[in-house]
C-alpha cells in the first residue's frame, strides 16, 4: 500500500478542519461536550462569528461614518462636560485627566480646549442662548444616536430608543463621566497623600504609585464595557461587555502607546500640512480607535449569541414542513402557556426550553407576530419582550395558522391562473382547502405538549 505523502496529509487535516470550523462545529450543542472542550469550541466559534461579521457589517465604512460624526460633536460634547464641571468647580481635573487618559491626541486636544473655552464663554456672556443651547444638545444626542444605531445593527435589534430615552440616558450617560473621571482623580491622590503620610505604609509606596498609573487603563476598559451594556437597545449580559471592554481597553492603550512612538514622523506631515498636521492624525487615531471599539461590540455580541449560529446552514435550508412544524410547536407553546395562567415566554426561554435554534425560534416568531397570531408584550426589562396570543384562543386552529402563513406574501403577478394555468391553480386550491378541513378542527390549545422541562 503506497503511503500517503506528507503535502497530501496535510491537505486532508487542512479540509477537515476547514469542515469542521464551517459546517460540523455549529452542530455540537452543548449538551454533547464539556469541560475544556466546549469552551475550546466556544472560543472559536466567538472569533469566527465576529471576523465574519465585522466583514459583513462593513465596520470599515461604519466607523469612518462615525469619525465624521465626532469630528462634528466633539467641542459641543466636551463643553457638555466641562459645563457639568464646572459648576462642580473641577473643570481642570477634567482637564488633566482627559490629557492622561489619551496622551497620543495632547496638541489636537489643545486645539478642542480652545474651541470649548470659547463655547462656554459665549454661554456665560448670554450671547449663546435658546438655539445655540438646543444645537449643543442636539449635535450631543445625534452623535450617540448615530453610536446606538450602529451598535444597535450589530446586535440586530430593530427598535430603537424612543426620542425621551435618549434625551435622558444620554444625558445621564454625560453627567456619570465626569463623575467617574473626578472620583477617578480624587482616589488617587487620597491613596497616594495616606501612603506618603504613613510610616507603616510608606515602604508600599512604589508599588502603589505604579498601579496608580495603571488608573487611565481601567476607567478606558470601564467605559467601553459602559458603552456595550449601556448603548444597544437590548440587554447585554455584563460578563461578555466586561471581556470585551478589557481587550478593547488593552487594544486601546497599545495603540496610543505605537501612536506615540510614530510621532517621529510628524515631521512629514508638518511640511506638508503646517500648522494643521494635527487633523489627519487625529482623523487617523479616531477611526482606528471607533474600529476597536466597534470590534468589542462584535466580540460581545458573538460572546453572547453562539447559540444563534448553531444549525445555521440547516436553518437556512429548512424544509417548508419543518417550518410549518416549527411554527404549530411554538404557537401552540404561548397559547398553552396562556391558557395556564403564566407569565409569557421570551424567544431566548422558548428556545433553551424546547431545544429550538435560537435563531430559527426568532425567525419563527417574527412570522407569527406578522400574521397576527402572537403578538409582543413588555418584560420587566423593556429591552426584552414576551409573547402572547394575539387573538382568542378557541380560535387559533392549526388550519387559521397555515392559512395565514400561505397568503403571507404578494400574489400580484402577471399570471393567468384564470385560463392558462387555470388546472395548476384550482389544483394547489382544492389541496389546500382539503389540508384546511382538516386542521381547522384542532385547536392548538388542545395539542398534547410534553414539556423538556419544568416552566416557572
Amino acid at each position: 500500500m503506497a503511503k500517503i505523502s506528507i503535502i497530501e496529509r496535510l491537505k486532508q487535516y487542512f479540509h477537515w478542519g476547514l469542515k469542521f470550523v464551517l459546517e460540523d462545529m455549529w452542530r455540537i450543542t452543548e449538551n454533547e461536550v464539556s469541560g475544556t472542550r466546549q469552551r475550546l469550541i466556544n472560543l472559536v466559534k466567538t472569533i469566527y462569528i465576529s471576523i465574519r461579521r465585522f466583514i459583513e457589517d462593513d465596520l470599515m465604512s461604519k466607523a469612518s461614518a462615525l469619525t465624521y460624526s465626532t469630528l462634528l460633536a466633539v467641542v459641543p460634547a466636551l463643553a457638555l462636560i466641562f459645563a457639568i464641571a464646572k459648576g462642580f468647580g473641577f473643570q481642570n481635573i477634567i482637564q488633566s485627566q482627559l490629557f492622561d487618559y489619551i496622551p497620543a491626541q495632547k496638541e489636537a486636544l489643545s486645539h478642542v480646549l480652545t474651541f470649548v473655552d470659547a463655547y462656554l464663554n459665549q454661554a456665560q456672556s448670554g450671547v449663546f442662548v435658546g438655539i445655540g443651547l438646543i444645537f449643543l444638545f442636539w449635535t450631543v444626542i445625534s452623535l450617540m444616536g448615530n453610536v446606538e444605531n450602529v451598535l444597535n445593527d450589530i446586535w440586530q435589534v430593530k427598535k430603537n430608543r424612543s426620542f425621551y430615552r435618549k434625551i435622558t440616558d444620554y444625558t445621564s450617560m454625560f453627567v456619570i463621566l465626569p463623575i467617574l473621571m473626578i472620583a477617578s482623580s480624587g482616589l488617587s491622590i487620597f491613596v497616594s497623600s495616606g501612603i506618603n503620610n504613613s510610616v507603616y505604609l510608606n515602604f508600599i509606596s512604589p508599588l502603589v504609585r505604579n498601579l496608580l498609573s495603571f488608573a487611565p487603563y481601567f476607567l478606558t476598559c470601564l467605559l467601553f464595557t459602559g458603552i456595550y451594556i449601556l448603548v444597544p437597545n437590548t440587554k447585554v449580559k455584563f460578563l461578555n461587555a466586561f471581556v470585551a471592554g478589557i481587550i478593547c481597553g488593552t487594544a486601546f492603550q497599545i495603540f496610543q502607546y505605537v501612536y506615540i512612538s510614530g510621532q517621529i514622523w510628524v515631521s512629514k506631515y508638518n511640511a506638508i500640512y503646517g500648522s494643521f498636521a494635527f487633523l489627519p492624525l487625529f482623523l487617523l487615531w479616531m477611526q482606528l480607535s471607533w474600529l476597536i471599539c466597534l470590534f468589542g461590540a462584535v466580540l460581545s455580541f458573538s460572546a453572547q449569541n453562539i447559540q444563534n449560529y448553531n444549525f445555521e446552514s440547516d436553518t437556512k435550508n429548512i424544509s417548508r414542513r419543518y417550518k410549518d412544524f416549527f411554527s404549530i410547536l411554538i404557537a401552540s407553546v404561548v397559547v398553552k402557556r396562556f391558557e395556564s395562567g403564566k407569565s409569557p415566554l421570551t424567544s431566548e426561554e422558548i428556545s433553551n426550553l424546547y431545544h429550538i435554534p435560537i435563531k430559527l425560534t426568532g425567525q419563527i416568531l417574527y412570522l407569527l407576530v406578522k400574521i397576527n397570531i402572537l403578538i409582543e408584550t413588555a418584560t420587566d426589562d423593556e429591552r426584552v419582550l414576551a409573547y402572547q396570543p394575539a387573538m382568542d384562543i378557541n380560535r387559533i386552529t392549526v388550519g387559521l395558522l397555515l392559512s395565514r402563513i400561505d397568503r403571507l406574501g404578494s400574489e400580484n403577478f402577471k399570471i393567468d391562473q384564470d385560463y392558462l394555468y387555470h388546472d395548476q391553480w384550482e389544483s394547489l386550491i382544492h389541496s389546500r382547502e382539503e389540508m384546511y378541513k382538516v386542521a381547522d378542527h384542532i385547536l392548538l390549545k388542545n395539542m398534547n405538549l410534553n414539556e423538556p422541562l419544568p416552566l416557572k
